[in-house]
């Protein structure tokens, strides 16, 4: 199984980032792609797959909440990282209106110019999407016929915006999320309803370490270690064989970023 989410450029991995990396092997993660938010951190990204070859790649791209910070330099730079080998995907990009750090027009300026980025290099996107569902494919829309493929990374909708993420060719990026008994029961009952094919599997650590874990971690920060538990929650509200949803996620991330 491949973890498409991983901020492994968070200070909370300063310390060991190796020993995550080797946990996830050695609990059969098949791969990491690591998550680029902003200038420094997709640089970072991409310094850490080129050290981890054919174990990791990343993306570059500036996520909503830094979206203040998109001018020309940004671009170029963006623009720049995304033609290297290790990294495979433009983004985290998109629109949060949940939080609003940058205003929505700045938002709207950057996701747009990093469509652009994607539809000329031919790269797919890796997308955020947070209470902004309609804006958001509005965006989106226009693209998708220069895209070889779009993730919705991270997703958390209802059973309308899956309906409309479905129809309009994008993959679902699922995380621990469901495993939240609290939050993520919406969630939990869409699974059935994403085709095989179009999911994909993560864990956005160090954020979202799934509730049901057991034994409970010592502590509150997720890691790519923890994706066969995930993997294992989805196969059993999906009804399908935990090892055969790990392999098809696995062949489906390969696919969408056109890994060796």
């Amino acid at each position: 199984m491949f973890d498409i989410g991983v901020n492994l450029t968070s200070a909370q991995f300063e310390k060991d980032r190796d020993q995550v990396i080797t946990r996830a092997r050695q609990a059969d993660v098949s791969g990491l792609l690591i998550t680029g938010t902003n200038v420094q951190e997709s640089r970072q990204a991409m310094m850490l797959a080129q050290a981890h070859p054919d174990y990791c790649w990343a993306t570059a791209g500036v996520h909503p909440h830094d979206a203040s910070q998109w001018n020309d330099s940004v671009s170029e730079q963006i623009h720049q990282m995304a033609r290297a080998v290790s990294v495979v995907a433009v983004g985290e990009c998109g629109l949060d209106f949940n939080r609003n750090f940058s205003t929505r027009e700045e938002q709207e300026r950057a996701f747009s110019a990093q469509l652009a980025i994607a539809a000329e290099l031919s790269m797919p996107v890796f997308l955020h999407c947070r209470e902004a569902h309609q804006r958001f494919m509005a965006l989106l829309a226009p693209w998708l016929n220069q895209l070889p493929a779009a993730v919705v990374h991270c997703f958390t909708g209802n059973r309308q915006e899956l309906d409309e993420c479905l129809a309009a060719g994008l993959t679902i990026g699922i995380t621990g999320w469901v495993c939240d008994e609290r939050r993520g029961l919406e969630l939990r009952a869409l699974l059935p309803h994403i085709p095989v094919e179009r999911l994909l599997v993560e864990t956005d650590a160090p954020y979202l370490l799934p509730r049901d874990l057991r034994p409970k971690p010592s502590s509150r920060r997720n890691e790519p270690c923890y994706l066969p538990h995930i993997v294992r929650q989805i196969a059993k509200w999906r009804d399908e064989d935990a090892a055969w949803l790990g392999q098809k996620t696995d062949d489906n991330a390969r696919r969408v970023f056109r890994l060796a």
